[in-house]
């Protein structure tokens, strides 16, 4: 099969049995979603259908996605809504999110956004709002945040940074090649851009992809050296799941054996922690992924310390 870009009309080879789910009715689940609902917000959980949202809502864990439902962007392998000029932002969002965190009583907080290339600023204003309300309610709270973007503007993802969230990601999403077939507007090229910017900031750094899209495991490693180059932490690498048959179809379900030797390369290489499972999604288990890269990050932050005072 040419590889050169993944294939609409591909048969999609069966589903192996290591991605079977369990679904979860304990209360924690209820719980959460009955939260979520009252407050009439929205999570990628649901509408991006990740197959862990029932693993994760029982834990007691969410990811709060702002800015609306609706994304401006097409990507061909997301199933949120898209157009070009979605509903306003609600700008009663921020409290609505930080007021459900303290319910919830979160001590981990992942939030995201649908993109707003309606919006002078990409919705970066609306995301500074966010994180302050979040923080101002829940000071003990650890925040990550999973951005846009927002078009490259240097200036909108700083406005973001100066908040400091303690994990800032930005997901590339596939491979160099794979790129323009998979992502709508967005470039590999810019993403990187993104997670210097990131990482120059001082945030711990994220970023995840999605495999089984054609792509190889010499361009997954490429990427891997790519993101090392940025200053990128931490990785999540999981598979490619087709959420409805107007997307791109699934071209390989990549076996555990491959996903255990990609956390190997990919920790070979240079990055802190690497999450990577067939079920493995950007905010899976996201407070487990920072707690191991912070280890890492101020053990470095201690040697560069120690050999400091040394050649003093």
């Amino acid at each position: 099969m040419d590889q050169t870009t993944p294939q609409k009309h591909v048969k999609e080879p069966r589903k192996p049995d290591w991605l079977k789910i369990k679904l979860s009715s304990v209360d924690s689940y209820s719980a959460i979603s009955h939260t979520i609902h009252n407050a009439g917000l929205h999570t990628i959980c649901s509408s991006g259908m990740c197959p862990n949202m029932s693993e994760c809502w029982s834990r007691g864990t969410a990811t709060f996605m702002i800015g609306g439902n609706v994304c401006t962007r097409a990507c061909r392998f997301c199933a949120t809504q898209s157009a070009k000029t979605p509903p306003p932002l609600n700008h009663n969002e921020p409290m609505e999110v930080a007021r459900s965190i303290q319910d919830m009583r979160l001590k981990y907080a992942v939030i995201t956004s649908v993109d707003r290339d309606d919006l002078p600023d990409g919705g970066a204003q609306h995301w500074v709002d966010v994180i302050l309300a979040v923080r101002e309610l829940n000071p003990e709270t650890t925040i990550e945040v999973l951005i846009p973007d927002f078009g490259g503007d240097q200036k909108a993802l700083d406005l973001v940074l100066q908040t400091k969230p303690d994990v800032v990601g930005h997901n590339l999403e596939t491979v160099r090649r794979l790129t323009p077939s998979v992502r709508h507007t967005a470039t590999y090229e810019t993403s990187l851009k993104v997670l210097r910017q990131i990482s120059e900031s001082g945030c711990v750094t994220k970023t995840g992809i999605m495999v089984g899209l054609g792509e190889t495991p010499e361009e997954v490693e490429s990427l891997f050296r790519d993101c090392v180059e940025v200053g990128v932490d931490t990785l999540t690498v999981g598979q490619y799941l087709r959420p409805n048959k107007k997307l791109l179809p699934v071209v390989e379900y990549v076996h555990p054996d491959q996903f255990a030797r990609y956390k190997e390369i990919g920790e070979a290489l240079g990055l802190k922690h690497v999450e990577s499972g067939p079920l493995v999604r950007s905010s899976y288990r996201a407070d487990t992924q920072f707690a191991t890269a912070k280890k890492a990050l101020d053990l470095k932050d201690l040697t560069i310390r120690n050999n400091n005072n040394a050649t003093r």
